[in-house]
C-alpha cells in the first residue's frame, strides 16, 4: 500500500431518504496523512457522507473506497483500518473503561494480552486512569466522549472518521483531543472530522470541504477557499473561514 493511494475517495456518492436528497454526488479524494474537515450547516449531509464512508448505510449510487478497497464490494477488508466515532457514541454503562477497551479490542479479534497493555496505555492519554475502577455510566459527557475515542484508536486504525468529536469537552480536555489527532495525522494516519466549531477546522484541517444541501460546494486548502469567496477578497489573507464558510454555505443554500 502506497501512499499514493487515497486514504477514501468517494465516487458519484448519493443517498436518498424517500424524496429528500440528503447526498448528491459527492466525488472526493482525500489522501493519506491528512486532517480533513467536513463542514456545513445542520442537515447539510455531513452525518450521511460519513456514514456511507464507514459502512453503516448503503449508497443509492456511487462507492466508497478506503485505502483503494470499495466498502460495497469488500467490505470486510475496506473497513479493518477505518475507526468511525459519531457524534454520540454507544458505550455500556455497566462496564468499567478498561473493560469496555477490552470488549471493544475483542470485537476486532484482538489478543487479551495485547488488549490489555494497549488499554492502560489509552486510558493514560484521555487522563482517564485515575476513573479506571469506575461504572461509566457515572461518567460526564466529556469522560464518554474520550473513552469514546480511546475505543476508536484502540486497534491502531490507519483512518479515523470522527463526528462532532469535541462535543461536551471541556477547555482542557479538548485541547488534548486537539493535540492527540494532530500527533495521530503526524505518524501519516489520517482524520476526517466534522465540527461546528470553525476554528478547529481553520487551525487543523490540511484541507476542508464545505457541503450544502448534499452537495460539496468547495474543497481545498484555506487558501484555495479564500480565493473561491468575493468576502475573502474584502480581508485578503487575513480572511476567516469563518467568513468563507457562511458565504460559499448561504451561496449554496440559495441554488
Amino acid at each position: 500500500m502506497t501512499s499514493e493511494i487515497p486514504a477514501i475517495k468517494l465516487e458519484g456518492l448519493q443517498k436518498r431518504f424517500g424524496s429528500v436528497t440528503a447526498v448528491s454526488s459527492i466525488n472526493l479524494s482525500i489522501a493519506q496523512g491528512q486532517l480533513y474537515g467536513l463542514l456545513g450547516p445542520n442537515g447539510a449531509g455531513k452525518t450521511t457522507t460519513l456514514r456511507m464512508i464507514a459502512g453503516l448505510l448503503k449508497p443509492d449510487t456511487g462507492d466508497v473506497q478506503i485505502l483503494g478497497q470499495s466498502v460495497t464490494k469488500q467490505p470486510k477488508l475496506a473497513k479493518q483500518p477505518l475507526a468511525y466515532l459519531p457524534d454520540d457514541p454507544l458505550l455500556y454503562g455497566k462496564l468499567r473503561p478498561l473493560e469496555y477497551l477490552e470488549f471493544v479490542a475483542g470485537l476486532w479479534g484482538i489478543d487479551a494480552s495485547v488488549a490489555a497493555p494497549k488499554a492502560v496505555s489509552l486510558l493514560g492519554l484521555m487522563g482517564l486512569w485515575n476513573n479506571r475502577l469506575e461504572l461509566v455510566e457515572g461518567f460526564s459527557r466529556g469522560m464518554k466522549q474520550k473513552l469514546a475515542l480511546a475505543g476508536a484508536m484502540v486497534h491502531e486504525p490507519k483512518i479515523m472518521i470522527l463526528d462532532e468529536p469535541l462535543t461536551g469537552l471541556d477547555a482542557a480536555a479538548a485541547r488534548q483531543v486537539k493535540d492527540l489527532l494532530v500527533d495521530y495525522v503526524k505518524a501519516g494516519n489520517t482524520v476526517v472530522l466534522t465540527t461546528h466549531i470553525l476554528e478547529v477546522a481553520e487551525r487543523l484541517a490540511d484541507r476542508i470541504g464545505i457541503i450544502a444541501r448534499g452537495a460539496l460546494i468547495a474543497e481545498g486548502t484555506l487558501e484555495e477557499l479564500r480565493g473561491k469567496s468575493h468576502e475573502a477578497s474584502a480581508y485578503g489573507a487575513k480572511a476567516s473561514l469563518e467568513d468563507v464558510f457562511l458565504e460559499l454555505t448561504q451561496a449554496g443554500e440559495a441554488q
